[in-house]
């Protein structure tokens, strides 16, 4: 039947079939700037299947079903068990083929795994988020155990490297990939750690690798079905750090109680629950006292994965609003070709542009930890990248939702999911106060870090007056650098290293344009004369 009353016109269709990795330039350059050009092939593939209709799909259906508890059998056996959309599972597979969560420590690993690795995850959190969870976890945990796994699971080694994905409740030694969840914060503590009342005794010997009784809660067990958690518990020599598997070695449940699923706002195809342990059983990792250091190398990866989330995320928002003005008439011209459109886009895309070359630049600093410099600049510069990009990214994907109007605001479009995913990243693994108190503990504490900064800062000094100006009055705070002022300090630090990236690798009038924008007291100028250069480069030409 045609309804005449109905007839459909200039509307755009959704944006699907597109490679992910090829229309995007700057990832593109950065990726083969860092080292891992080796992975372009791959990332080619990657980009072509994720862009594809079938997985945005995917994302859509493990959002639209979110995982259910099952807390008991029709016997009444207590069961704890989480059940998923078979759509999660699919995505779940896609991201452990993909070595999401272990691509950076197997033991052939190529040069600057980690730079491959970012583009990967970017182009994974265009479609779906929740899943970058379990992986984010177990590629943060897998350098702990590599060393410190207790003995009755030294078999687990393998199955933590492997590309498979594997969701059956089985012990980890009979099973084909492994994934790794957390649970620090408990409820009257939260970022405060150390308050936590969680209880750990010894079975019979105390120390690394032995046994304890594992008796509390935990306000926040991410990912439960996941086949072991790192935990935090007092132990008679502090807090400290436990290796708690959910099915024991002799093939039994541990004692672990799933009291509910979180009702999030966003992330909502992941599993977040609240946890009992009632004579649990964990390994010690570690000595005894230890938990916060261990916790706390664990917690830098996963804070970087929060970054390269939101980054992500805000890609897909400007890509689905760059196709939207493509294809939409206002006026008897299509949106891209408005003036004030226009520099809306070019904004976002040089917003875009300066993340990108930063993200990457800081995948090599990871890949290298052996030196000096390259440790610094990783300590320094991931909790300000997930300071200040995590946050931007809220109204970043509210610009994007108004370029497609009441469209972008329905629930059909992407985006009311993207912009309900943008507040987790800046608030797990620690909000912006906690991020910023880091940036200022590495710059009293780590070090080499000035030596870092003036390293990266003095080799384009001279190259624009905007950063010279600003690079000048950040060397005046950090002569004594004030707890009031950590916010104000992060940014500045973190707006810095990114156009000391541009200023080495970018087209010139880009670098000047981002330094305007950012760096300048007058960065309401007009976008005008880059702009069709930015929005091209965006497109992948």
């Amino acid at each position: 039947m045609t309804w005449t009353t109905h007839t459909v016109f200039n509307q755009p269709y959704p944006l699907s079939n597109s490679n992910l990795f090829l229309s995007d330039t700057p990832l593109c350059e950065a990726v083969a700037r860092e080292g891992a050009g080796w992975d372009r092939e791959l990332l080619a593939s990657v980009g072509l299947q994720l862009g594809s209709a079938e997985s945005l799909e995917l994302g859509r259906l493990a959002n639209a079903a979110p995982p259910e508890l099952l807390r008991y059998d029709s016997r009444g056996e207590r069961l704890d068990e989480v059940r998923f959309h078979p759509a999660w599972h699919l995505l779940m597979q896609g991201v452990c083929a993909n070595r999401l969560h272990n691509l950076s420590w197997q033991p052939d690993v190529r040069e600057n795994a980690m730079v491959a690795r970012a583009a990967r995850f970017i182009l994974h959190a265009q479609v779906e988020a929740g899943t970058l969870c379990p992986v984010t976890m177990t590629h943060g945990a897998i350098p702990l155990l590599q060393t410190l796994l207790p003995a009755s699971f030294k078999a687990w080694r393998e199955p933590l490297l492997s590309d498979r994905y594997d969701p059956h409740l089985q012990p980890g030694d009979q099973k084909r990939g492994l994934l790794i969840g957390m649970g620090m914060t408990e409820k009257q503590g939260g970022t405060d750690l150390l308050s936590n009342t969680t209880r750990a005794e010894p079975l019979g010997r105390s120390g690394p690798g032995e046994a304890y009784r594992i008796t509390g809660h935990k306000w926040f067990f991410s990912v439960p079905q996941s086949d072991a958690h790192l935990i935090l518990a007092q132990a008679k020599g502090g807090l400290s750090c436990f290796f708690l598997p959910r099915l024991l070695p002799d093939g039994s449940r541990n004692a672990i109680r799933l009291e509910r699923l979180k009702e999030k706002l966003g992330n909502r195809s992941n599993a977040s629950s609240e946890a009992e342990f009632t004579d649990a059983t964990g390994w010690l990792l570690g000595e005894e006292g230890e938990g916060i250091r261990l916790i706390l190398k664990m917690g830098s990866m996963t804070r970087f994965d929060c970054a390269l989330g939101s980054h992500g995320q805000m890609r897909r928002a400007f890509s689905l609003a760059l196709w939207h003005a493509h294809h939409r008439q206002v006026l008897g011209k299509n949106l891209i070709e408005q003036s004030l459109m226009r520099q809306v886009l070019g904004s976002q895309a040089l917003q875009l542009e300066g993340q990108t070359a930063l993200l990457l630049r800081l995948a090599r600093a990871w890949s290298t930890p052996q030196r000096e410099a390259e440790q610094a600049f990783a300590r320094l510069f991931t909790p300000a990248a997930k300071y200040v990009i995590c946050k931007a990214g809220m109204p970043f994907v509210a610009e994007a939702m108004e370029v497609l109007g009441g469209t972008g605001y329905c629930e059909e479009s992407e985006l009311p999911r993207l912009y309900r995913e943008m507040p987790v990243n800046s608030i797990w693994e620690g909000s912006g106060n906690v991020m910023c108190l880091d940036v200022l503990r590495v710059l009293n504490k780590q070090p080499g870090v000035l030596e870092m900064l003036n390293h990266e800062f003095e080799a384009v000094r001279g190259c624009n007056r905007d950063f010279d100006a600003c690079w000048h009055a950040l060397r005046i705070g950090l002569r004594s650098p004030e707890e009031a002022q950590a916010r104000h300090l992060t940014h500045s630090l973190l707006l810095l290293a990114t156009a000391a990236q541009l200023l080495k690798y970018a087209e010139p009038p880009l670098a000047d344009a981002w330094c305007r924008q950012w760096l300048s007291h007058t960065g309401s100028e007009t976008l005008e004369p880059v702009v069709e250069r930015l929005l091209l480069r965006a497109c992948g030409r």
